[in-house]
This record gives structure tokens, sequence and C-alpha cells, in this order.
């Protein structure tokens, strides 16, 4: 579908959100393959027609995804898409993306493997770190996951519990993977949380997780994070190993 050309008397907003659905739209296209590594883009006077937009909102757009590491553009050559290891997944937008185009299988893997590296030592640190303001958060969030009614808001709570113990562990630099992989965490949950049946079925799992920050006992909280991941990886493996399970590709 074309986007409506942008009138001339379109407001800053206006423009910076029109480029940004540009750029969004072609770094979608490239996520999930449409348009492969080495792949030379269409040019501007292409885009323009494509999307009905100015040759300023398309310029814009391309140089947003190549700060994003997805292409490299150079005049009288044009645009070309970047090989895979250039892409910068830790990117909120292009992680986004990755998540509605990756092959679903891979995508919850990769997710499981991030969580088992990071989440254990994530809640040891915040067992020994939290402050009261913190702890109140987790506990919000843990209270907002036993009050939850439906899937959406079990997801949402769980993603707040999980962001809650990665502020509380006190490492700065752990803070911004963590706000990055907020959309991962909950495409996963979304899958994972719909496949036990039971969206309150890891609560007690979780009040472990508290209880042992709560503690201070890192160890307690290490293992009680351990003991929650194997549960996700046993639905991670079923549905990986099971053609009839396998998730659907969301649509980019």
């Amino acid at each position: 579908m074309k986007a409506k050309t942008a009138s001339a008397a379109a407001t800053p907003a206006m423009r910076s959100s029109l480029h940004r659905s540009v750029a969004q739209d072609i770094g979608a296209r490239i996520l999930n393959g449409e348009f492969a590594p080495g792949a030379l883009l269409p040019n501007e006077a292409e885009w323009c027609a494509t999307f009905g937009v100015s040759r300023t909102a398309v310029r814009e757009a391309i140089k947003m995804l190549m700060a994003k590491g997805l292409i490299l553009s150079r005049p009288k050559i044009g645009s070309r898409v970047q090989p895979r290891a250039s892409w910068n997944l830790l990117d909120r937008d292009v992680l986004s993306w990755y998540c509605a185009a990756a092959n679903p299988t891979h995508f919850l893997v990769h997710m499981q493997q991030v969580r088992e590296i990071l989440e254990p030592e994530t809640a040891a640190l915040a067992a020994g770190n939290w402050t009261d303001e913190q702890m109140a958060e987790i506990e919000s969030a843990f209270n907002a996951m036993a009050e939850a009614k439906t899937l959406s808001a079990w997801n949402a709570a769980d993603v707040l519990f999980h962001q809650a113990i990665l502020l509380a562990a006190g490492n700065e630099l752990l803070v911004p993977l963590g706000l990055v992989i907020e959309s991962a965490l909950g495409s996963m949950f979304n899958y994972t949380a719909s496949q036990r049946g039971d969206i309150g079925r890891t609560l007690p799992g979780h009040a472990r997780i508290l209880s042992a920050i709560r503690g201070r006992k890192p160890n307690a909280a290490r293992l009680a994070v351990r003991q929650l991941l194997r549960d996700t990886a046993r639905v991670v493996d079923q549905v990986t190993s099971s053609p009839q399970k396998r998730p659907r590709a969301a649509k980019a």
C-alpha cells in the first residue's frame, strides 16, 4: 500500500514519522529476506514512487538504516544490504523487525540461549544490590502477574518483572541490553505462555525468584531462575521438535 504524499506544510513531527515509516518498511523487508545481504536496493526515485513520499523522506530513511548497520549507501552506486554480521540487532527497532521476520523456531532457541546466559547472574546481582524502590518495582510486577486474567496482561507483567530485576542488578552496562530485548521477551512469552495453556502456571517459580532476591540470597536467586528457565526450555524443545506446534512467522 502506498503512503499518502506528504504535504509541503507537514510539521517536523509528521516528517519524522514519515521517514521512520519508510525505514521500518524497508528494514522489515531486509530482515525477512526480501532483500538479501549484498543486494542492491531500489533507487530513490523508485522508493518515492513506491511510498508516495519525497526524496527527503527517502534519504532520511536511508540514513536511519545506515546507522543501524543494515545498508551501506554510496553516491552513484546506490544502497546495498550489508552482511548480517553488520546488522545492529541490539537496536530497538532492528530487534523488533527481527522478532517479526525471523524464523520463529530459530528465534525461540536463540532467545532462550540469551536468557540462560543473562538472567541467572542478573538475578544474583539483584539479590545483593536492590534498593527499596527497586524491590517495590519487582514486587509490583509480580503482583500484576498474580492478578492477570488475560495472556496479554500476564506477558506485560512478566516482561516488567524481568526488567525490574535487571535494573536492580546495579550494573549500568546491563540496563540498555535489558531495555532493548523488551520486545523480544514479549514475543517469546506470548508464545510459551500460550503453549502452556495456563498463564499462571509458572507463578510459583517467579515467587521463588522474588523470595530469593528479597532475602538477599544470590545463589538461591540464581538457582530459582535456572529452574524457571528449565521449564521454558522444555516448552521451546517441544515446539521446535514438533512440526504441528511450530510457531508461524509473524508478518512484517
